[in-house]
C-alpha cells in the first residue's frame, strides 16, 4: 500500500522525485531534469494534474507538506472570513507566510474523524476531478500518463491508484461525502482551488458546482481564493512540458458555517 500523504507532497509539488529539496529550493536541478526525463522532474502535479495553469504554491506550502498546507491555507481563510476582513491578495513580490493550522482545531490532521490517510485520500482524489473539469485528461492523456507514469518513482500501488482515479467517472456525492466535517469540507474546497486556476468556464463551473454542493457561503469561497492566489507563483514553462503552450477550452448566498 502507498503512502496517502506522500503522495499529496508529491501532487502539490512538494519534493521533485529524484532531488533532494523542493522544486523551489532546487530550481536549477529541477529545470535540467525536466529536459532529461520531464515526467520525473515536473513535480508529479505538473505532468498527471496539469496544475500548470502557469503557476505553483509557494515554498512556504510545500515546505510545511501537502496535508498541512492545505488545512493551513483552508484555516487562514476562515480566520480573514470570520473576522469579517475583505479578501486580499499579498503582493505579487512578496511570499505569504503560512504556519500549519494548531492542533486544537478542526483543521488539524489529527483531528480528522476518518483518519488522516483516509482524508488524505479524499484530497487526493479531489485534485484529481479539479484537474479533469476541463476536460483535458482525455484518452490519449491517460495513455501518455499511463505509458510513462512510472518514471516519476511513486511506486506501483500509487500508479494504479492514480490511473484509477483518471479514468473513473466524476461521483461529486461519494467526493463531497468524503469530507465529514465543515473544515473538511472548506478543505476539500481548497485542494481543489490550489489544484486549477479557473481561467476556463469547465473549470470555473466546476468550483462553483463543488461550492455550492460542500454548502460553503460566497464570501468563504471568496477568502479561498485569495489565500490560495496569494500562496501560488508563476511557474517555470520548463517545469511544465506537457501542459506548456496548451490552449485550453472553453453561488448563491449560503448560510454561513461554525467551525469548531
Amino acid at each position: 500500500m502507498f503512502d496517502p500523504k506522500k503522495l499529496l507532497d508529491d501532487l502539490l509539488g512538494s519534493q521533485v522525485p529524484g532531488a533532494s529539496g523542493t522544486v523551489r529550493d532546487k530550481a536549477g536541478q529541477a529545470v535540467q531534469m525536466a529536459k532529461d526525463n520531464p515526467l520525473a522532474a515536473g513535480a508529479l502535479a505538473a505532468v498527471l494534474l496539469g496544475t500548470g495553469a502557469g503557476r505553483q504554491v509557494t515554498g512556504a506550502a510545500v515546505k510545511l507538506g501537502g496535508l498541512a498546507a492545505i488545512g493551513g491555507l483552508a484555516y487562514k481563510a476562515y480566520q480573514n472570513y470570520k473576522a469579517g476582513n475583505a479578501p486580499e491578495q499579498a503582493p505579487a513580490a512578496s511570499e505569504p507566510e503560512l504556519l500549519p493550522p494548531p492542533k486544537d482545531t478542526a483543521f488539524h490532521p489529527s483531528q480528522a474523524p476518518q483518519g488522516e490517510d483516509e482524508f488524505t485520500l479524499t484530497l487526493v482524489r479531489a485534485m484529481i476531478s479539479a484537474a479533469k473539469a476541463d476536460g483535458h485528461v482525455d484518452d490519449e492523456e491517460r495513455r501518455k500518463i499511463a505509458g510513462k507514469l512510472s518514471l516519476a518513482g511513486i511506486g506501483t500501488d500509487a500508479e494504479k491508484f492514480l490511473m484509477a482515479e483518471l479514468e473513473s467517472p466524476l461521483d461529486l456525492d461519494a467526493l463531497v461525502a468524503g469530507a465529514h466535517t465543515d473544515a473538511q469540507k472548506l478543505e476539500l474546497y481548497t485542494a481543489s482551488r490550489l489544484t486549477i486556476d479557473p481561467d476556463s468556464r469547465a473549470e470555473r463551473g466546476y468550483l462553483d458546482l463543488l461550492a455550492g454542493r460542500l454548502g460553503l457561503p460566497d464570501a468563504l469561497v471568496d477568502h479561498v481564493e485569495a489565500t490560495v492566489s496569494a500562496a501560488k507563483v508563476p511557474a517555470k514553462e520548463e517545469l511544465h512540458p506537457i501542459r506548456a503552450g496548451k490552449v485550453k477550452s472553453a453561488q448563491a448566498g449560503l448560510p454561513a458555517l461554525v467551525f469548531r
